[in-house]
């Protein structure tokens, strides 16, 4: 996979060197030369520019990136505006950094969906996110197991657990599943709200779109959403 992270500070930068060790291309983005030059050597490559402005980052490779990260969290204007450039150069996919709710509800008016919150999450956690296909989120209980978010597969949908078998084919347990649904929120944008829907038992109907939280052994986990691909 192939990354853009735009603001190198604590967190763009863990995010940055934590994609790379994971074997991905990141090309981080700051206007800070210092940071630039703090980061060039542990990252695949470290680029000094203005992201606010559309000249300068017009000269990234956006078409060949499959994940653009707006880092920026200090200035929430350049924030918004790097975020509202990606948007008018339709990258494939857009990530954003949000330090306040009023800043969230702005960036959702964008359009954008996925809005990263530092102060809650971890650069840790988000690599696993970003590095896994079909992850939705996830949360590492310890080396060897986690607890991750993904989406209900097509062929999932309509049937029960006992009728699916994780348990059996993967060793993997679901503990709950999550309906997500679009509502208006306070300037009238649309944003996605989950709903958690109680404890999971072997009746449990499964509905493409929902969310269904996973936990199990890594490898486990790895071979199930591998086995999705393939549908």
């Amino acid at each position: 996979m192939k990354y853009i992270i735009i603001g190198l500070g604590n967190f763009g930068a863990s995010l940055s060197e934590k994609l790379t060790k994971l074997g991905n291309e990141v090309i981080g983005v700051d206007s800070n030369m210092s940071k630039v030059e703090a980061i060039k050597d542990k990252i695949t490559h470290a680029v000094n520019l203005d992201s606010t402005d559309i000249t300068a980052v017009s000269s990234l490779p956006l078409k060949d990136t499959d994940v653009v990260i707006i880092g920026i969290g200090e200035d929430k204007g350049a924030n918004i505006m790097a975020t509202a450039l990606m948007k008018q150069l339709h990258v494939k996919r857009l990530i954003s950094r949000a330090v306040s709710p009023l800043q969230e509800m702005v960036l959702q008016a964008m359009g954008v969906d996925e809005i990263i919150h530092p102060e809650e999450e971890t650069a840790e956690r988000w690599a696993k996110k970003l590095n896994l296909s079909g992850v939705v989120d996830s949360f590492e209980v310890n080396r060897d197991y986690s607890i991750i978010e993904t989406e209900v597969p097509e062929e999932f949908d309509g049937r029960t657990l006992e009728e699916i078998g994780l348990k059996r084919q993967y060793d993997i347990i679901v503990l709950t599943t999550i309906k997500i649904t679009r509502e208006k929120n306070e300037i009238g944008a649309d944003r996605q709200v989950s709903n958690v829907q109680g404890v999971a038992s072997a009746k449990t109907i499964l509905h493409k779109y929902d969310i269904m939280v996973l936990y199990g052994h890594n490898k486990n986990i790895k071979r199930l959403l591998k086995d999705q691909e393939k549908y």
